[in-house]
């Protein structure tokens, strides 16, 4: 088992974000590891996988942190719905996108990385137009989410990222406050992911040949495991206008220069 001590501080820093934030593990973290030389087949099925266990950690004490309050008691409140649905279209467009794309289509490395990298620009641009329109209001529309929620779930299968920036942009755009619409987003990425791993694995038994490769997963596991734990509390405390710019701005700024990178 190989151990890669760049990628733990990878991890452990932009899943602690994604954690506390909703959004920033996969989206920022899959560029930063292409560009250091992995392969997108190495970078995202591990990325799925460790979103899968971090989402349901850190939703776990999310709800614990009374950041959100989910219940199965009838009738069920709007947040345990809105984890329910988006979970479920998310899961059914995840598991779609992961066999489609890295069994039937399997396209070059360039192609996945150059999606990628726009992804990670549309979504940093999205949540700066966000910050602009300040403390905007939106009428609660639950069934606004679902365009939301099934272009999250296809872009975590295709690319391990921009899930989160897809659907915390779509909860607030429906009307969620921001810090709930992040801890909602963190609970459903890891019903979703769950999906998704459970797709990866399928796919590598059912198709030995295939060229995934789980190399990263115990390296992305262990930055991943810390920052779940700690991230709830950190989302908790600081104040919510912090990572409104935070986290477009650098996402922004890490997709612009990903295409660089690769142009050149």
């Amino acid at each position: 088992m190989e151990i890669f001590f760049t990628v733990i501080a990878i991890i452990f820093v932009f899943d602690l974000i994604d954690s506390s934030a909703g959004q920033g593990l996969g989206t920022v973290s899959a560029p930063l590891l292409l560009m250091m030389g992995f392969s997108s087949y190495q970078v995202i099925p591990s990325l799925v996988i460790v979103a899968a266990m971090s989402g349901l950690v850190s939703g776990w004490f999310h709800h614990e942190f009374e950041n959100v309050h989910y219940s199965l008691k009838r009738p069920l409140n709007d947040e345990t719905k809105t984890v329910l649905f988006t979970g479920g279209v998310g899961s059914l467009m995840i598991a779609f996108s992961v066999f489609l794309v890295h069994y039937v289509i399997q396209p070059p490395d360039f192609v996945l990385s150059m999606y990628i990298a726009i992804l990670v620009i549309v979504m940093g641009f999205l949540g700066l137009v966000r910050v602009k329109e300040g403390s905007k209001k939106y009428t609660y529309r639950p069934k606004f989410i679902v365009t939301f929620a099934a272009i999250a779930g296809f872009n975590k299968g295709v690319g391990g990222g921009g899930y989160g920036p897809v659907l915390v942009m779509g909860n607030i755009l429906s009307g969620i406050y921001e810090k709930t619409a992040a801890a909602l987003t963190q609970t459903t990425e890891g019903i979703v992911s769950t999906v998704g791993a459970v797709s990866f694995f399928a796919l590598a038994l059912l198709d030995p040949t295939s060229r995934i490769d789980f190399l990263l997963l115990p390296s992305m596991f262990t930055g991943s495991f810390f920052a779940s734990v700690l991230a709830p509390y950190i989302l908790r405390v600081l104040p919510n206008k912090i990572w409104k710019v935070l986290i477009p701005g650098y996402a922004f700024i890490i997709g612009i220069y990903f295409i660089i990178r690769l142009l050149l």
